[in-house]
C-alpha cells in the first residue's frame, strides 16, 4: 500500500505544486489588498482632517473573504507597518486581531446580510476599538483629555452633561468609534459584494474544505473544534506563564536598578558632604559657614535622578535620628537640622547594625511616609568611623506604574503576535491533521454505507451495487495522504482496507450470482421434470411465474399491501412460482394424464398434491438447515400448499378464507387458473380471452381475492396477447380445466 500511494502522489504531485502555486499567490494578493485597503483609506482621512480613523477596511474584507488567518496578518500587519513611524502603535495591534476575529465569526454566522445585525457588528467593532482602546490607552498612559479627534465630544460630555474625565473621554471615544466602524462596515460590505464571484469561489476553496462542513453537519464535536480549544488554552496558559515570569523579572530588574540610582544618590551626597562637621552640623544647622552651599549640592544630586524621592543625612543615636539633612520634597520642608526623628517600627530589626555604623542593605518599606525603597550609605570621618547615614528613598509607585505598563505592553503584544501564531498552528494542524482525517472519516462513512447497503441485501434476491462500492473505494485512493506520519500510516492502512474488501465483496457477488443461477436452474429442470409428466401442461410453469410477478407489480403500483409488496418479495415469488405444481410427483400419470373428466377417488388424489408439495418443499428447507440459502422456499411452500384455496373458503386442502390465505397464494391462484383456461390441453381446447376473464371476474369474492382480480384486469389482455402471440378472439373451448 505505500508502494501504491507513492505512485498516486507521485502522479498526483505536479497538479498539487500547481494548486498549492497558485493557492499561495491567490493568499498573498489577498493579504496585500487588505493591507492596502487599511492604509490608503487611512493615510486619505487623516491628510484631510477627517474625525476618524478608517484603519481596518481591509481587515473586515479580507476576514469575509478568506477567514481569520490572513484577517489576523492582514489587522496586526497595519500596526507593525505604523508602528516603524510610531512605536506605540504596535501595543495596539491586539485590538486590530480582535476585530479581525470577530469579523470572521460575524460574517460565518450571517451577520452581515442583514441590516439589524449589521448594527450588532458596528457596536461590537466600536466596542474593541473604542472601549477596550480608549481603557488601553488610559492603562498605558493615562487619559489626554480634551486632545485628539474625539476632543469635541469629551469636553462636552464634561462640561455639559458634567460627568468626570474618564467617562467622558471613554464615551466620547467610542462614539467617535461607532462613526467610524459604521463607515468601515460599510465600505467592506460594499467591497465584498462587488468582488467577482470568481474570486470568492476559488477564495472559498482555498479556505472552505467540504469534508470538513459535511463532517461537522454528521458529529456532535468536531475534531477542529477541539484542536482549537487546545492551542488556545496552551497559548492563555503559555502566555500568563510568560507574562508572570516576565513581570517579575521586570520587578527584579526595576528594583535593581532604582537600587543603583540610590546607590549613586548617596555616594555623590557622601562625597560633598564634610563628615568631619557632622555633629556642627546638627548642633548649628545654617549658622554654619557651608551647610546651606551643601544643601544645595545635594539638592543637584537629586535633581540629576528624577525616580528619587526623599534625601536625608541623619546621625543615629539611642533616642532617635538626629537630623543633619533633610530636603524639601513637593513643598513640603524637611526636618530641621538637629530635630529628632523617631525610628520608623519597620526599622527596628536594622537598628543593632545602625548604631554599630554597619552598612545595611536596601530597604523596602510600607510606613508612614509611603512604600518606598530606602538605600543608606555610612558617612565616615578621616578616622573611618561611621557618623551619619546618608540615605535616598526612591517611591515603589513609581515601579508599579512602570510595571503596569510594562505588563500591559507585555501581553499586548505577546497575545496579539500569539493569536497570529495560533492561527497559523490552527491552519497547519486543519490543513496537516483536521481535513485530511475529515476526508478519511467521510469517506469511510460513504464507503462504509455501501458496504452496509451489501451486507444487508439479499443475494438471492438482489444484487450488490459494485460499481457504487468501487467508485467509493477510488474515493478512497484519490484522497493522496504521502507522509510519513501516524496519518499517513492509517491512510495507508485504510486505503489498501477498502479495495481489499472490495475484492472481496466483488468475489462473493461473483460467488453468489454462480449458486444462484444453479439454484434457478435445477429448480427449473427440477419444476419442468415434473410437469413433464403432464403431457399438456407445456411451459406452464413459465407462464405462470411471468403471471405472479405481472400481478405483484401491478398490486405494488396501485399501493396495495404496501407492508409486504417489497421490490425483494416481488422477486422472490417469481423464483417461487415454478414449485408451485411439485406435489404432482407424487399423483399417477394416470390421472395426470387421463384424457377426461376424473372421478372423485380420482380428484381426490389429485387435490392431494396441495399438500404433498407443501410436505416436499418443507422437507427440503428442514434438511438443508443454514446449508441451503434460498428463503424464497418460504414463498414455494405457501403457494404448493394453498394455491387451491379459495376467497370464500370452500377450496382445498385446508378451506382458509380471504386473509388467511397467503398473499403469495392468492396471487398464483388467479395466475394458474387463468394459465390452466386459456392453454389447450388433451382434455380441452384454450378459451377465449373474454371467456377466461369472464369466469375470473365472476370468481372476485369467491374464488379469487377481489384485489388481485382487478390488479389482473389491467394487465390481462396483454398477458394473454403475449401467451398465445394472437390478437383475442371470441372463439372458446367448453371443459374446464381438472384441477
Amino acid at each position: 500500500m505505500k508502494k501504491y500511494a507513492f505512485k498516486l502522489w507521485l502522479k498526483n504531485a505536479p497538479d498539487k505544486l500547481k494548486t498549492f502555486l497558485e493557492h499561495s499567490k491567490s493568499v498573498m494578493l489577498l493579504i496585500v489588498v487588505g493591507l492596502l485597503l487599511n492604509v490608503i483609506p487611512a493615510k486619505i482621512a487623516l491628510a484631510i482632517g477627517l474625525p476618524l480613523y478608517l484603519d481596518c477596511i481591509g481587515t473586515v474584507v479580507t476576514a469575509m473573504l478568506g477567514g481569520y488567518l490572513p484577517a489576523v496578518i492582514v489587522g496586526f500587519g497595519l500596526n507593525v507597518i505604523n508602528g516603524f513611524a510610531e512605536p506605540v502603535a504596535m501595543y495596539y495591534g491586539v485590538l486590530s486581531v480582535l476585530i479581525a476575529i470577530s469579523a470572521t465569526l460575524f460574517f460565518r454566522w450571517g451577520f452581515f446580510k442583514k441590516a439589524w445585525k449589521l448594527l450588532v457588528v458596528i457596536f461590537t467593532f466600536a466596542l474593541i476599538g473604542g472601549g477596550l482602546g480608549s481603557i488601553f490607552t488610559y492603562a498605558l498612559y493615562g487619559f489626554n483629555f480634551g486632545e485628539g479627534i474625539s476632543a469635541p465630544f469629551s469636553i462636552a460630555f464634561h462640561d455639559v452633561m458634567h460627568w468626570n474625565r474618564f467617562v467622558s473621554q471613554l464615551l466620547a471615544d467610542f462614539v467617535i468609534d461607532v462613526f467610524d466602524k459604521s463607515i468601515i462596515v460599510v465600505c467592506a460590505t460594499l467591497i465584498f459584494r462587488f468582488t467577482s464571484q470568481n474570486i470568492k469561489d476559488k477564495l472559498k476553496k482555498i479556505y472552505n474544505d467540504p469534508s470538513s462542513s459535511a463532517m461537522n453537519k454528521m458529529v456532535q464535536h468536531s475534531l477542529l473544534n477541539k484542536v482549537v480549544v487546545i492551542v488556545m488554552v496552551a497559548e492563555v496558559l503559555l502566555g500568563g506563564l510568560a507574562s508572570i515570569i516576565g513581570f517579575l523579572l521586570y520587578r527584579e530588574n526595576s528594583i535593581n536598578n532604582f537600587i543603583s540610582i540610590g546607590k549613586g544618590v548617596t555616594e555623590a551626597a557622601s562625597v560633598v558632604i564634610d563628615a568631619e562637621k557632622v555633629d556642627d552640623y546638627v548642633a548649628r544647622g545654617y549658622e554654619v559657614e557651608d551647610y546651606q552651599k551643601t544643601k544645595d549640592m545635594l539638592e543637584r544630586i537629586r535633581g540629576s535622578f528624577p525616580q528619587t524621592m526623599y534625601v536625608y543625612v541623619y546621625k543615629i543615636d539611642k533616642d532617635g535620628c538626629h537630623v543633619v539633612f533633610d530636603l524639601d520634597t513637593d513643598g513640603m520642608p524637611g526636618s530641621v537640622p538637629g530635630e529628632v526623628v523617631k525610628f520608623d517600627p519597620s526599622f527596628e530589626p536594622y537598628l543593632p547594625t545602625l548604631f554599630e555604623g554597619g552598612e545595611i542593605e536596601p530597604i523596602i518599606s510600607d510606613g508612614q511616609y509611603g512604600w518606598l525603597l530606602t538605600v543608606y550609605r555610612p558617612l565616615r570621618n578621616a578616622a573611618g568611623k561611621t557618623v551619619a547615614y546618608v540615605a535616598a528613598d526612591i517611591s515603589m509607585e513609581s515601579i508599579i506604574r512602570d510595571e503596569t505598563m510594562f505588563f500591559i505592553k507585555l501581553l499586548s503584544l505577546f497575545f496579539g503576535l500569539s493569536i497570529i501564531i495560533m492561527s497559523i498552528v490552527i491552519e497547519v494542524m486543519k490543513r496537516g491533521v483536521v481535513i485530511p482525517v475529515n476526508k478519511m472519516s467521510l469517506a469511510a462513512y460513504k464507503y462504509s454505507l455501501d458496504i452496509g447497503l451489501a451486507s444487508g441485501i439479499d443475494f438471492e434476491t438482489e444484487s450488490v451495487d459494485l460499481d457504487g462500492i468501487q467508485n467509493s473505494a477510488r474515493r478512497i485512493g484519490k484522497i493522496g495522504i504521502s507522509s510519513n506520519d501516524e496519518i499517513g500510516m492509517l491512510y495507508d492502512s485504510f486505503n489498501g482496507m477498502a479495495q481489499s474488501s472490495f475484492e472481496f465483496i466483488k468475489q462473493v457477488q461473483e460467488q453468489n450470482d454462480r449458486i444462484r443461477r444453479m439454484q434457478e436452474l435445477i429448480i427449473m429442470e427440477f419444476a419442468e421434470m415434473v410437469e413433464a409428466r403432464d403431457k399438456s401442461t407445456g411451459d406452464h410453469i413459465k407462464k405462470t411465474a411471468e403471471y405472479v410477478e405481472a400481478i405483484a407489480k401491478a398490486l405494488q403500483a396501485e399501493g396495495k399491501f404496501k407492508g409486504i409488496l417489497t421490490d425483494a418479495y416481488v422477486h422472490k415469488l417469481k423464483r417461487a412460482a415454478p414449485l408451485h405444481d411439485i406435489g404432482k410427483i407424487a399423483v399417477s400419470d394416470l390421472i395426470l394424464n387421463k384424457n377426461g373428466k376424473l372421478t372423485d377417488e380420482e380428484f381426490a388424489i389429485m387435490k392431494s398434491h396441495t399438500t404433498e408439495g407443501g410436505k416436499i418443499l418443507k422437507k427440503i428447507v428442514d434438511d438443508a438447515g443454514d446449508t441451503f440459502d434460498a428463503n424464497y422456499l418460504n414463498e414455494s411452500i405457501e403457494m404448493a400448499s394453498f394455491h387451491h384455496e379459495k376467497w370464500d373458503g370452500s377450496g382445498y386442502p385446508n378451506h382458509l378464507k380471504g386473509e388467511d390465505i397467503p398473499l403469495s397464494a392468492r396471487i398464483m391462484a388467479v395466475a394458474d387458473v387463468f394459465d390452466a383456461l386459456i392453454a389447450e390441453r388433451i382434455y380441452k381446447k384454450g378459451f377465449s380471452y373474454e371467456k377466461a376473464m369472464a369466469i375470473i371476474t365472476e370468481g372476485a369474492g369467491k374464488h379469487f381475492d377481489p384485489d388481485v382480480v382487478e390488479a389482473f384486469t389491467h394487465i390481462s389482455e396483454k398477458l394473454y396477447a403475449e401467451r398465445t402471440k394472437i390478437t383475442p378472439q371470441p372463439e372458446a373451448g367448453e371443459t374446464e380445466p381438472k384441477a
